[in-house]
């Protein structure tokens, strides 16, 4: 599903109806946390810039004896000189860190996009659940006035009416807490949104409205280009990386010096030249050649892992996807209107003598119980929807709006 984004949303202070397209913006402008990962992306410029820098040059300055007649002075310039592979080695890993880092903030918009969509369907259903108090209420109250007119024609016990006065404060509670909900919702969705200072009082959209559930082979097909499984790659590519590196540095460096030398007593001046490299008897970085292949093999396990673990959550997602779906249809197309009718039925027949206010009871509660699991499984729809998307993306889209 792709969502229409208005990019006037996120400049204006204030919006009187939401839609998922401006939610989703607004959250990709203001979210703290998305704006912390995009930092990643300059962190991993810097890191390769300074890797292809070279060794900066030493200049030092020695005097040998006290008197100034008798003093030799050397001026040297020592340029270190890498081998082994090190700057290209340094280079190659910072590459693949600035790798991870794009990966990386792709990997948070898929989860920031997945949390506005879970809070945004949330929220609409807790509208819509307010909506549904409301029609309830408005159910109770028609009750009431029909077992309040049969009491006082005397067709009916005043137990009715008592009855009646009971169903309709439980519902009032209902509605209560149907509002309450609903003021919680908005402040969640406000708050994946980034808490930003939007202010508003409706959502536009549909509670039943999801896109096409895909094709577990097509969805599974696109495994590789999900963003934890590229993330795991390149984490095993950067400590491949990572050990060259460490490899290169069993190698040491050599030292170029150059200068010039100058003896007091003779007042000669000679030209120094000198050659320096470390004897790598003792230490040839093998404790951290050794650590950097054992990272290396904990991060192909764990890619590994992270292949089993989105197979595996991909096709939960998907059971549940599709057993969702049929509760919805079946509520939509059987349950719900059948419950209705019910409802309607017990209430023009206590009117007319032929039930009694229980039977009108019953049918509202029937009635009230379906459309609350009605909303559940919406709930179960969307959070299916909601599990493809942080780990697909938008990778899913089928063009519907």
């Amino acid at each position: 599903m792709i969502f229409p984004i208005d990019r006037q949303a996120v400049v204006a202070a204030e919006v009187e109806s939401l839609s998922i397209g401006n939610a989703l913006a607004i959250a990709y402008e203001n979210n703290p946390e998305l704006a912390a990962s995009q930092e990643e992306i300059g962190i991993a410029q810097g890191s390769r810039r300074q890797a292809g820098l070279i060794p900066n040059p030493t200049l030092s300055w020695e005097a040998e004896g006290i008197r100034r007649s008798k003093t030799t002075a050397t001026l040297l310039l020592t340029q270190p000189i890498e081998l082994g592979g090190k700057r290209g080695a340094r280079i190659k890993l910072a590459e693949r860190g600035q790798d991870v880092a794009a990966v990386g903030l792709e990997r948070k918009r898929n989860l920031l996009a997945a949390a506005v969509i879970e809070a945004f369907y949330g929220a609409l259903r807790a509208q819509a659940r307010l909506d549904l108090a409301q029609q309830s209420y408005a159910l109770a109250e028609r009750g009431m006035r029909v077992a309040t007119g049969r009491v006082e024609s005397g067709k009916s016990s005043p137990m009715e009416a008592t009855r009646a006065q009971i169903q309709l404060s439980a519902i009032q509670l209902e509605l209560n807490e149907a509002g309450r909900l609903r003021t919680n919702a908005f402040r969640q969705l406000s708050v994946a949104m980034g808490g930003s200072r939007t202010e508003f009082s409706h959502l536009q959209g549909d509670p039943q409205a999801f896109p096409a559930r895909p094709e577990p082979s097509r969805l599974l097909a696109l495994l590789p280009e999900s963003a934890d499984l590229r993330l795991a790659a390149l984490q095993v590519e950067q400590g491949e990386a990572a050990l060259a590196l460490e490899k290169s540095h069993r190698i040491p460096n050599l030292s170029l010096s150059v200068g010039t030398q100058y003896e007091g007593q003779n007042r000669d001046r000679v030209s120094v030249l000198g050659v320096s490299m470390p004897l790598p008897l003792f230490d040839r970085n093998q404790g951290n050649v050794l650590a950097a292949a054992r990272r290396t093999d904990q991060a192909r396990d764990l890619r590994n892992a992270t292949e089993l673990r989105l197979r595996a959550e991909t096709q939960q997602a998907l059971d549940l996807w599709a057993t969702a779906l049929i509760s919805v249809e079946s509520y939509e197309r059987q349950i719900l209107p059948s419950a209705q009718k019910t409802v309607d039925t017990a209430t023009r027949g206590f009117q007319m003598g032929k039930f009694g206010f229980l039977d009108v009871l019953d049918a509202q509660r029937t009635l009230i119980a379906a459309r609350n699991q009605y909303l559940q499984a919406l709930a179960d729809v969307t959070g299916a929807w909601v599990q493809i998307v942080r780990l697909y993306g938008n990778a899913t889209a089928d063009g519907q709006d």
